[in-house]
């Protein structure tokens, strides 16, 4: 991209035009003029208005609720910008969907995610930007680069603003446990884990806690919440095990249906913060909710990019100003 230095491009679907406009602020650049619109069978139209021949272009789409919509809304982008000569198309997925579905549990089940990237490759797009995956073997799912974000370093910078006295990290799962050990480094404090048993999907059962709670306020560090019910087994189970009613959450990614606020507001939590890579809706808010926004996180790496400058930089405050 080395002779088209000023021809980079942002794009935005319709999966979180909020959190769009805010990279687009932090850029100083504006969002592409496009229309994008369903006809009434449900079929996805996508047209440019402006010109993409031999652009940078990135494309803003996490594919969060309704998933399938906003799956389709970004393929059919990235399909659009390759039939209009964009010279490089990234999607900017802030939120990976179907990243759940990264494995096989049983015989004669599909894995998903791994669809989902060969899709997303199939339609012609050259570099993803994702956050806080499910799963990190989801990064081999693709043969194209992936730049693969976290919001661990923004969650540790408010906690440790918020107060760290008589705190531990706790790790939800056992999956969990390399986030939390980080988290844990970072803020200097000791970490414990929780062992569940899954019988069904979205159920988690609580076997045992690894780690001493008692007289201690657990902060809780998830990558995806969805209806909050293994979240609030791990609550009753931190509770059982002496620690204080004063238990924080953090969460990457808060999709947050059927009745997870009313859930995950009860009194012993004392805080829900998330990030915006998906969006939260008005009536979700309450006075528990911290939203942190990761605009400026992927407008960095958007740039950094583009100039062919390191990403991972972006994580060690001794090589922030590496090219």
């Amino acid at each position: 991209m080395a002779g088209n230095q000023n021809r980079y491009k942002l794009l935005a679907g319709n999966g979180n035009p909020d959190l769009a406009s805010a990279i687009a602020a932090y850029l100083d650049r504006p969002l592409t003029r496009r229309t994008l619109k369903q006809f009434t069978d449900g079929e996805i139209f996508c047209s440019i208005e402006e010109n993409m021949r031999g652009a940078d272009v990135f494309v803003i789409q996490p594919t969060c609720p309704p998933v399938n919509d906003n799956l389709m809304e970004l393929l059919i982008i990235i399909d659009t910008l390759k039939r209009a000569s964009a010279e490089r198309i990234t999607a900017v997925v802030p939120y990976y969907g179907y990243a759940r579905q990264e494995k096989k549990d049983a015989p004669r089940e599909p894995i998903t995610a791994r669809l989902v990237a060969d899709m997303i490759e199939a339609a012609g797009c050259h570099r993803v930007i994702t956050m806080d995956l499910h799963a990190g073997a989801i990064q081999g799912f693709f043969d194209i680069p992936i730049d693969h974000l976290t919001a661990l370093s923004m969650v540790a910078e408010y906690f440790r603003q918020s107060g760290l006295e008589r705190s531990i990290v706790v790790a939800p799962d056992t999956g969990r446990a390399k986030a939390a050990e980080k988290l844990a480094a970072e803020l200097g404090l000791p970490m414990a884990v929780i062992h569940k048993h899954r019988p069904v999907q979205q159920q988690a059962e609580v076997t045992h806690i690894a780690g001493e709670l008692h007289g201690l306020r657990p902060i809780v560090f998830e990558d995806i919440v969805s209806t909050g019910g293994t979240l609030v087994a791990g609550i009753d189970a931190m509770l059982q095990a002496g620690a204080e009613p004063d238990i924080r959450i953090a969460v990457t990614h808060a999709l947050l249906t059927g009745n997870a606020v009313e859930r995950l507001t009860r009194p012993e939590v004392s805080e829900l913060v998330v990030t915006d890579t998906v969006p939260v809706a008005p009536e979700k808010h309450t006075p528990k909710l911290r939203v942190l926004s990761v605009a400026s996180l992927l407008g960095e790496a958007i740039q950094r990019i583009h100039d062919g400058r390191s990403v991972s930089a972006l994580f060690d405050p001794k090589r922030r100003g590496e090219a």
